[in-house]
């Protein structure tokens, strides 16, 4: 790591602006931590030279789950049903419990381990789901802007209140804490309804996002209409059905209608969403996003996800890495290039949008980053291009192109190390 210094000026093979056309021969400057000319070496001294490479804004995880960073391979296999996979998540959690002599620690360690190797892919923003006894200081000491989403899980009703408890102390716990607060009510499966209002009251009234797990799969589907399937079995093996919790004919627009009193809401996956919900989202992109996670679809075997639709609809749709029980690594870029690979109905420029600026939209930061511009946070990504020629810089950036070298976070250099591109399996 090297410090920012007073005014320095960068330049690239191509920048990205994300709300411009790229530019060749690219220059901008940096004045402590913020961009303050794009186009000009505006610093009194001979611009640093990065060579082939690409500047992008930095990247943005929308959904992460970091205190599974130590996983070297998903949990499970692939194509595997969502709600063994679950299962095997619990029984993942209670085994390392058991055996772990110091089982804060090992989770803090997990968590640094996410955070670096965030860092090192490009991301300088990111939202995390946090559980209980999760490792504050690991956040604190991160170079990274973290919104922690703390969990919420009860599908009883004498939970509620305890939970909302727990809510507004952590958002009061986060005041000049080195991370934002968020709260993450986890999925219909685990969360009453009557939670949900309450969070989404907390939320407006403490201004904070609101993140929740919803339309995941074909079998949550089934319980929020009929109360049966996979998901109660699973569900009465945990000793945490509670048949009463949930009416019968429930969808998940009756989960985003309740979100919708929220500050801000991130609905995390959304694979199974009808298109009356597409469009509930696309009239209130303004407030409500959509968070995909295109690896994590793929490792589940889901059907096609409807993200030409979506960005049609004008959903702001965001990207998120999931965790490494579900994903191979915590890299935004190597999601960006499999969508440009396997979603030719979307452009280049908006699978650029959708790990930059529509990420920065979905936490309430679009004025301060996702995009290169004078007065935005110099939170920079730098990417190796290939030796070819294109027409189109998109080609360069998101074919089969180079890893990320260098982080800048408020203006902060960090030499990134060599990521090589990972897909799913199966």
């Amino acid at each position: 790591m090297s410090q920012a210094t007073a005014m320095f000026a960068l330049k690239a093979h191509y920048l990205f602006p994300v709300d411009a056309p790229a530019v060749a021969d690219g220059i901008l400057t940096v004045s402590g931590d913020r961009i303050v000319a794009v186009g000009e070496n505006t610093s009194g001294r001979s611009p640093i030279d990065l060579g082939n490479v690409a500047i992008l804004p930095g990247l943005i995880n929308a959904h992460t789950h970091l205190e599974f960073s130590d996983l070297s391979a998903p949990i499970g296999r692939s194509r595997m049903p969502f709600t063994d996979w679950i299962a095997a998540v619990v029984g993942h959690r209670r085994d390392r419990e058991s055996a772990s002599a110091d089982i804060a620690q090992e989770r803090a360690s997990a968590v640094e381990q996410g955070l670096t190797e965030s860092l090192y892919c490009g991301s300088t923003t990111l939202a995390e789901i946090a559980t209980s006894g999760w490792p504050e200081q690991a956040f604190r000491s991160s170079s990274i802007d973290t919104t922690v989403f703390l969990e919420l899980i009860g599908l009883s009703a004498d939970g509620i209140e305890p939970l909302i408890g727990q809510s507004r102390t952590h958002i009061a716990t986060s005041a000049n804490a080195g991370w934002h607060a968020g709260i993450s009510p986890h999925a219909p499966y685990t969360v009453n309804p009557l939670l949900l209002q309450r969070a989404a009251q907390v939320s407006s009234e403490a201004r904070v996002p609101v993140a929740m797990h919803l339309a995941e799969s074909r079998e949550e589907l089934e319980l929020l209409r009929a109360g049966t399937g996979p998901f109660v079995k699973l569900l009465e093996r945990l000793d945490a059905w509670h048949p009463s919790a949930i009416s019968r004919g429930t969808k998940p627009l009756d989960y985003l209608q309740i979100l919708s009193a929220s500050h801000r809401a991130l609905i995390v996956h959304g694979n199974y969403l009808d298109r009356s919900e597409i469009e509930f989202l696309g009239a209130r992109s303004e407030q409500m996003s959509v968070v995909f996670c295109p690896r994590t679809h793929a490792y589940f075997g889901h059907e096609e996800y409807p993200l030409a639709e979506m960005l049609s609809a004008g959903v702001n749709v965001a990207l998120g890495t999931d965790s490494r029980a579900s994903n191979p690594d915590l890299n935004v870029l190597e999601e960006m290039r499999y969508l440009y690979r396997h979603y030719g109905a979307v452009s280049a420029s908006d699978i650029l949008r959708l790990g930059t600026a529509n990420g920065a939209k979905s936490l309430g930061l679009g004025s301060e980053i996702g995009g290169l511009a004078a007065g935005r946070r110099a939170d920079l990504t730098v990417v190796q291009l290939p030796d070819t020629a294109s027409d189109d810089p998109h080609e360069l950036l998101l074919g089969d192109s180079g890893p990320v070298v260098r982080t800048y976070c408020r203006g902060q250099s960090y030499a990134a190390e060599s990521s090589g591109r990972s897909e799913p399996s199966g």
